[in-house]
């Protein structure tokens, strides 16, 4: 059947996943809260990314963390076993301490799934407050938007 998930393009950034059994509840449909495990998953490959490897490395290396500030997330349509689908993530708003990713997911024949936004916050790895986006990855942020 292939790989349950992987980055199927980097512009646009696509994560495609298949549905796995274990992911359904009784009625073989996709529990509500695995939708927030596809979201995240999708964000941190997108960070990965932008970051030029594992984004936990390129945070050590600046001090910074960057925990969720907000999440959210509207559904579309049900998910069942094998079922394919794609996530395409955005750069959305950059703000000066946060910024959203757009995640937008649909099957291969359009049907739209869910709509979510994941909203990062910058804080220093040793501390509990906010700063503003470092210079490098505002940079990097405001480059994938252009994108």
């Amino acid at each position: 059947m292939g790989a349950v998930e992987y980055v199927a393009s980097r512009r646009p950034f696509v994560v495609r996943r298949r549905v796995r059994w274990g992911e359904c509840d009784p009625a073989g449909v996709v529990y509500t809260g695995r939708f927030t495990d596809y979201l995240l998953s999708a964000v941190m490959l997108f960070m990965d990314d932008l970051m030029g490897g594992p984004s936990e490395q390129y945070r050590a290396a600046h001090g910074i963390q960057t925990p969720c500030k907000g999440m959210s997330l509207m559904f579309q349509s049900a998910l069942w076993p094998a079922d394919v689908f794609e996530m395409h993530v955005r750069v959305g708003e950059i703000r000066s301490s946060s910024f959203d990713l757009l995640v937008t997911a649909a099957k291969p024949d359009g049907t739209p799934v869910f709509e979510g936004k994941f909203s990062p916050i910058c804080i220093p790895a040793a501390e509990r407050r906010s700063i503003p986006i470092p210079p490098d990855l505002k940079s990097r942020l405001e480059a994938a938007e252009r994108a």
